[in-house]
């Protein structure tokens, strides 16, 4: 028995496998470990498949350094960045129905910043009434470091996630951003659990951490409790640090895919920026633990298609 299936049935026994278990995974050979990681998500997960789109609802360079972002006030990309104010409830509610009608179930509201200022949380509390009253989408905001008075406000407005990447190992993030820290994003996340919100946290990948990097972030996300894990992969724009860096190779992302599912084995592991650097545009980590996407265009990349994304997934026998 291979090592990858050994540990898959240590799994479904116990729950739960050690960074080091997983860390025992990463010379595994591709094939054997992404079967495994599928087994397990379908043993976990079904065949549900969990397909969101986002808007950018607030624009503008952001404050903090952080290394990898095209909108950091830090690096040349953010004179790039198209500013403006918060996005008014018409705007926004065209937008959702739109996306709900073509097939999205989630509807992620992203804004620009360390944190979304007061005054526009209590706009955003009003549009969130008006998204609730005239779509099913779960809702979700990616608002910055929030305080927990803001996210109750949020929730009793009809919010439901929370998102807010912790990027990578904490030890690596240090080396990527030094206006905010990992604590401060963690808390962030409590602070949206204990507010009875669910939590939305991944990474980024491709930014130079090593994989024992994405598995702590695994473990991390783990510890915390979140729903949905987001796998971004390094857009390397003009103007940042990164603009030279070469995409990861299809390969090596679908290993990544497979290692997280072995320590988060009933999440959604969700696919989001990047994707479109992969040949097939995901399809081989849709069959390697991955079973989540973000469609559609992101803040300041293009994404895949809705109508290829639903086309695709259901060729894959995925639950939509």
């Amino acid at each position: 028995m291979s090592k990858a299936k050994e540990l898959q049935k240590k799994l479904y026994k116990d729950g739960a496998c050690s960074k080091m278990e997983i860390m025992s995974l990463v010379e595994e050979p591709l094939e054997e470990l992404c079967q495994a990681a599928d087994e397990i998500r379908r043993h976990f997960c079904g065949n549900a498949f969990d397909l969101c789109a986002v808007i950018s609802a607030r624009g503008g360079p952001c404050s903090e350094d952080c290394k990898f972002c095209a909108q950091s006030g830090f690096n040349p990309s953010c004179r790039e960045v198209p500013r403006f104010p918060l996005l008014g409830t018409e705007k926004l509610l065209e937008d959702a129905m739109e996306k709900e009608r073509r097939g999205i179930m989630a509807y992620g509201v992203v804004s620009s910043g360390r944190v979304l200022p007061g005054e526009d949380v209590e706009a955003l509390c009003h549009s969130l009434r008006r998204l609730r009253q005239k779509t099913s989408l779960r809702l979700c905001g990616s608002l910055g470091l929030l305080r927990r008075k803001d996210l109750v406000k949020l929730k009793a407005a009809g919010m439901q996630m929370i998102h807010n990447n912790l990027e990578s190992s904490e030890a690596y993030f240090e080396k990527m951003c030094t206006t905010h820290t990992y604590e401060e994003k963690k808390a962030t996340i409590r602070a949206a659990k204990e507010a009875g919100l669910g939590v939305c946290s991944g990474g980024l990948f491709g930014i130079g951490e090593s994989l024992e990097d994405r598995i702590q972030l695994a473990v991390n996300e783990r510890e915390l409790g979140v729903e949905s894990v987001p796998v971004n992969l390094l857009d390397p724009v003009p103007g940042t640090p990164f603009e030279a860096a070469e995409p990861l190779r299809e390969e090596e992302v679908r290993r990544t895919v497979a290692l997280m599912r072995f320590a988060l084995p009933d999440v959604f592991i969700r696919l989001a920026a990047g994707r479109e650097y992969l040949p097939d545009k995901g399809r081989a980590c849709f069959m390697s633990g991955a079973n989540a996407a973000i469609s559609g265009d992101f803040l300041t990349t293009m994404g895949i298609s809705i109508d290829m994304d639903l086309k695709m997934l259901r060729e894959l026998g995925y639950e939509i």
